[in-house]
């Protein structure tokens, strides 16, 4: 079946810049994509539900031989964020640093390191570029009680003022330096997931049970042919657990009317599964990982250390279900390959860019092109299966694309063409 109508549920990640911020990108990504496979993509401007946790816009694509309509939600936390990164900053490096000594003592940052070396890096980064910050700012402070015992002032008050300027000077560096190493940020989403993972955020438990009705709703009503659940960078764990409560809501989902999809990102999955608290999520990822109903992809890329490669978000968090597992198809995507080299050179270094490459415009056809999976005709499961075919239905002459879709036809959902896949993968591997 050609997808005409699907129905796209983002889940965003911890990103305190929300709505406008990502629709401004995502209209100026769509142009691109139009420009690069020669259609035409219009975009509706954003309705917000009445309750403000939702927002909705309308793709219409046209090619040549096809037209889809997408609904596209956006599912919104940034008012839940931007309380969290309103904190005094005292609070937050102090509560981010007692939990990420706990992490160290009680084994989850070793797991990280096990998992993926260059995650464990990216978690510790804030915290070794907070030691040098204060390291350099005790070294003014010491130096200026050493100034003030010069001119005579007794040990008691010049310990007291190097302490009060060691304090503020400390605040200051990380205030102003904030836009360049986003330590605050960081800091504050080690707290936060710590939090989520140990339940002590009900303010998001009850606003994800919120997400899983909605998604019962919208596979009742049926009015489109695929509804995919895109869950990126910590929205990975954020979608798989809407999916999973959804499943609870209404055990046959999938069985009734759309296909319903769940295609995980740029996923951290272990910042919340590693932690022995976290069994609730732990078994929502066995049931997903069994569910006959719903075709779980999980994309991942070498290039992104802000997710885990290589990663299986099942075997890797302990969970056999042996003969009975048929989630997540585990998909490569080498950033390389959709990227011109001259344009990969500039950004391969900014890991937040890097990161929102998944949710972003390719400048070369490839068979990852998340607005082809957003706008384009063939359902996501054949797409990953076969993706050359997917490639040959995007970019070639009809009898190409006539042929393709022949072959797209037979594809098996779940499961990846090993010889498909070895095409896609090679620069990544090789090359880093």
């Amino acid at each position: 079946m050609r997808v005409q109508h699907r129905h796209i549920i983002y889940v965003q990640g911890y990103d305190p810049r929300g709505l406008a911020q990502y629709y401004r990108m995502f209209r100026t990504e769509l142009r691109k994509f139009g420009r690069l496979y020669q259609l035409t993509a219009t975009v509706s401007r954003p309705q917000a539900a009445g309750d403000g946790e939702t927002a909705s816009w309308t793709i219409e694509t046209k090619a040549s031989d096809w037209q889809t309509r997408t609904r596209y939600d956006f599912l919104r936390w940034e008012d839940l964020i931007q309380r969290d990164l309103a904190a005094p900053i005292w609070r937050t490096v102090f509560q981010a640093t007692w939990l990420y000594w706990r992490a160290v003592f009680s084994g989850t940052i070793t797991r990280f390191w096990k998992a993926h070396w260059r995650f464990a890096t990216f978690v510790t980064y804030p915290h070794f570029v907070l030691l040098i910050e204060a390291l350099c700012v005790l070294g003014i402070a010491c130096a200026f009680a050493k100034g003030l015992e010069a001119l005579g002032i007794p040990d008691p008050f010049s310990i007291a003022a190097a302490a009060a300027l060691f304090a503020a000077g400390l605040g200051a560096a990380l205030k102003y330096t904030e836009n360049r190493t986003y330590l605050l940020y960081l800091l504050s989403d080690a707290i936060w997931t710590w939090e989520f993972s140990n339940r002590k955020r009900p303010e998001w438990d009850q606003r994800i049970d919120r997400f899983a009705q909605y998604l019962v709703n919208v596979a009742r009503k049926g009015e489109a042919e695929e509804i995919v659940v895109v869950g990126h960078s910590s929205g990975s764990f954020l979608g798989s657990e809407i999916v999973a409560r959804a499943l609870k809501l209404d055990p046959s989902l999938g069985r009734h009317g759309p296909r319903v999809v769940l295609l995980t990102i740029g996923g951290n999955f272990p910042i919340v599964g590693f932690h022995a608290a976290s069994q609730d999520f732990r078994d929502h990822l066995r049931l997903l990982a069994v569910e006959p109903s719903i075709d779980w992809i999980d994309c991942q890329s070498r290039k992104d250390v802000m997710n885990f490669f290589p990663f299986d978000p099942i075997a890797g968090h302990g969970i056999d279900v042996g003969a009975a597992r048929r989630n997540p198809t585990i998909v490569p995507v080498p950033f390389r390959e959709i990227i011109k080299p001259e344009h990969y050179k500039l950004f391969r270094w900014k890991f937040f860019r890097v990161h929102f490459q998944f949710v972003m415009a390719n400048e070369l056809p490839h068979a990852y092109d998340f607005f082809m999976i957003v706008c384009g005709p063939i359902p996501l499961s054949e797409r990953m299966a076969r993706p050359k075919a997917a490639l040959a239905f995007a970019t070639g002459d009809a009898a190409a694309r006539e042929h393709a879709w022949k072959v797209l036809e037979t594809a098996v959902p779940g499961r990846v063409d090993a010889a498909d896949l070895g095409e896609m993968e090679p620069s990544a591997r090789r090359r880093g």
